[in-house]
């Protein structure tokens, strides 16, 4: 078997390995942060048990750390509570990103994570089978429940060669970015081998397994060998460490071939991960923001390579640059070796450890300048600011152009090559990890204002007669569903009022016309619902009465988590799709009866009485969750 395989199997409870089949594996570890961590330990609470079931379960505060108002604090007062209460361990504001930081100091080879963030895969970068999840999904594996999934296929990415001055793992990962597209990866695990990985350290692996989530794949994977126990000993975690090796070079869906030897400094061109260019072919373009950080490139090692380059430098007069440690180990040792000094001297804005400007949350690009990023995401407005112009790329390519103003190749700026390898031993100081209490009847949570109870669904009507709320094209995202942002985040435990601002950016009106007709269906192209795993983007549409997506193809997050809650992802073909326009009328005339006994759903235009079919594609246990009305229900029903 490959890697992927032997960690589906080892954990596997339910189901056949075949591509295709739904599957249920057993979780070792979860991971949660503040975004999404208030409504999965809302939902687990539901569920009346009175500890976590898992080996691990850590909740991170790194998302909504802005305290602009009494909200995001009071979350965090939650979250910190209902840790000590439930058996977590809390990970305090300010101690890192929730991604490098369990990786850092939890990850460990041969175990599976399950993340309320669809960059968990990060994880597999030290040989885990670290997968995003919608929230709901994660509070069933604190439950005790297997985490289920449909069997994918595994690709093999095969590296070979060493990197050229200049070239990071960034460049890795959009290269295959480039080669599949951000649909690419859907209902497969990308795994990485050959003897280009035997240079590869955890935090350059971790850079390419976080940003799978970019091509819609269920993970991505490393082997466990030589370079994760050297970094496991660093972190002075030897014990945790395994070896996780395939069995052969051949065990493998598909391979893909990558020659690092050939491989150039890459950028992601507004405003998709996927649109990549050679750095060479659009240098010279003018540069307003440089912004370093997020869970992909926050390490010890990236901020490193970025301090090499701007050491005895000056940030351009016209760039605002900022920096974003990663966790509190790599900021500490940063400050230690002067590196930090390197930095505000050439005129960097040093922020606190967390995803910030990564998710809207400040730092947000003045109009009409172009923003360097080495973050993961630069979809329309994901930034804060509409129309803005976000490039994605290396720490290599920010630090250079963030020194000439302009887009440049690092090979331009380097004139000593720096090696930046694993230090001997890192920093450990785990004093902002909070044990869970070990008296827990004694704790109180504590619940602000802006804490609302979750919303439950009805069980699915026998019939449905609704209206096409809203058409949208191809490759939607969840933010473009529920937006990020300091305006918005901070109502994330707070459905009510987040769901007055579902599809703000595509449609201001959709709340209102949604809550005018009592519900509906939203009608959507192909990938519907790419990007983060945020849950929001179904359970405010849920709240908000709609009943059905129809879409030419779902991507996987987003399809699990519209089933959790009770909202039946229909894929159509694309003559049903361009037969229906927007407000139009739509009828399913026996719908509860054939998601229980039929593998295909009828409707019918009400305007022009045209009767249309679809296959529904769900599993016995899905059609189970639909009829309950959504996962919670369906678990609370067994």
């Amino acid at each position: 078997m490959n890697v992927a395989q032997k960690l589906i199997s080892s954990h596997l409870v339910s189901g056949e390995m075949k591509a295709g089949e739904e599957i249920a594996i057993s979780i070792d570890q979860t991971l949660t942060q503040d975004a999404t961590g208030t409504m999965a330990y809302l939902e687990f609470e539901a569920m009346g048990i009175p500890k976590v079931k898992t080996k691990l379960s850590v909740s991170y505060v790194d998302h909504n750390t802005l305290q602009s108002g009494f909200e995001n604090a009071d979350d965090h007062r939650f979250l910190q509570t209902i840790a000590s209460k439930y058996g977590v361990y809390f990970s305090r504001p300010g101690n890192g990103i929730c991604h490098q930081l369990h990786t850092e100091r939890f990850s460990r080879p041969g175990q599976t994570l399950l993340g309320s963030d669809s960059h968990t895969p990060n994880a597999g970068g030290a040989g885990m089978l670290a997968i995003g999840a919608g929230g709901l999904s994660v509070a069933l594996a604190m439950a005790g429940e297997p985490f289920w999934l449909v069997m994918p296929e595994v690709v093999r990415v095969n590296l070979t060669g060493q990197f050229s001055t200049g070239v990071s793992a960034k460049d890795v990962i959009l290269e295959v970015l480039r080669l599949l597209s951000v649909k690419g990866g859907v209902g497969k695990i990308i795994e990485y081998g050959g003897e280009g990985i035997k240079n590869l350290t955890v935090p350059e692996r971790a850079a390419i397994t976080n940003m799978g989530a970019e091509l819609g794949a269920t993970t991505s994977v490393f082997p466990s060998d030589e370079q994760t126990l050297a970094f496991l000993k660093a972190q002075q975690r030897e014990a945790d460490w395994a070896e996780l090796k395939p069995d052969s070079d051949d065990e493998y869906d598909e391979i893909i071939n990558i020659d690092l030897n050939k491989l150039e400094p890459l950028i992601a061109t507004p405003s998709s991960p996927d649109n990549v260019k050679r750095v060479r072919d659009i240098e010279g373009s003018s540069v307003g923001q440089v912004c370093i950080g997020s869970c992909a490139n926050s390490s010890f090692a990236d901020l490193m390579s970025a301090a090499n380059i701007l050491k005895g430098k000056r940030v351009h007069p016209d760039v605002s640059l900022t920096i974003s440690p990663g966790s509190r180990q790599a900021f500490q040792m940063i400050t230690e070796n002067g590196a930090l000094t390197d930095l505000i001297a050439a005129g960097a804005r040093v922020l606190e450890c967390t995803c910030g400007p990564c998710i809207g949350m400040g730092q947000s690009p003045s109009n009409g300048v172009n923003s360097l990023r080495t973050f993961t995401r630069n979809f329309p407005g994901r930034s804060g600011t509409v129309n803005d112009q976000t490039y994605l790329c290396s720490p290599m390519t920010a630090a250079a152009s963030a020194i000439t103003g302009k887009i440049t190749d690092p090979r331009d700026i380097i004139t000593e090559t720096v090696t930046v390898g694993l230090p001997e031993q890192y920093l450990i100081d785990d004093s902002m990890i909070l044990s869970p209490s070990d008296e827990p009847d004694k704790v109180v949570v504590v619940r602000g204002p802006n804490i609302k109870p979750f919303p439950i669904k009805e069980p699915l009507e026998e019939s449905l007669k609704l209206k096409i709320i809203l058409k949208v094209g191809d490759n939607i995202t969840t933010d473009d569903i529920m937006p990020a942002g300091a305006k918005i985040l901070p109502l994330r435990s707070n459905i009510p009022a987040i769901s007055e601002h579902v599809f703000e950016k595509v449609d201001a009106s959709f709340p209102s016309r949604a809550k005018e007709e009592g519900g509906g269906v939203v009608l959507g192209g192909s990938n519907y619902g790419q990007g983060s795993s945020r849950e929001h983007a179904a359970l405010a549409p849920m709240f908000l009465g709609i009943k059905a997506v129809l879409a030419k193809s779902f991507a996987r997050i987003h399809k699990d988590n519209l089933i959790n809650f009770g909202i039946i992802p229909l894929e159509i073909e694309p003559d049903i799709y361009d037969a229906f326009d927007q407000d139009a009328g739509i009828e399913f005339p026996e719908l509860a009866k054939e998601v229980r006994g039929s593998s295909v759903i009828t409707f019918k235009d009400t305007n022009t009485g045209k009767t249309y079919s679809s296959e529904h594609g769900l599993t016995q246990r899905q059609r189970d969750v639909i009829l309950s009305g959504g996962l919670l229900n369906y678990i609370k029903s067994k």
